[in-house]
């Protein structure tokens, strides 16, 4: 089977989708970046990087320092599917963030977005 299209995408290309959904709802560029640095353990200077350089979704997910303990109590349905169902363990973490960005845009409580 092939890799998804999407691993090979810039996470640069995917970020500004991510900013403008969130902007569309009064949250902040700050909150997007505190969300995506809970899930991945960047911190602001390595997402700043990761950006720069235009790292693939596959390299962003696999150079991030640990993804967080608690990402696997992200529950949900992201574009209909079941985050918890995922099998391929990239889309997972792709559908973690997509679930976290979409809590963060419908106005959800940072502390329960970062579980």
């Amino acid at each position: 089977m092939s890799a998804h299209r999407l691993f090979a995408m810039p996470f640069s290309k995917v970020y500004p989708a991510y900013l403008q959904k969130v902007q569309r709802k009064q949250r902040s560029q700050q909150e997007l970046d505190r969300v995506i640095c809970w899930l991945t353990g960047y911190d602001e200077s390595g997402l700043a990087r990761q950006l720069e350089q235009h790292k693939d979704i596959q390299t962003f997910f696999a150079e991030a320092p640990a993804l967080h303990p608690h990402a696997a109590l992200i529950k949900g349905v992201v574009c209909g599917v079941r985050v918890e169902d995922v099998d391929d363990p990239l889309m997972r973490k792709i559908r973690y963030l997509d679930k976290l960005v979409d809590e963060l845009a419908k106005g959800k409580a940072m502390e329960k977005i970062l579980r």
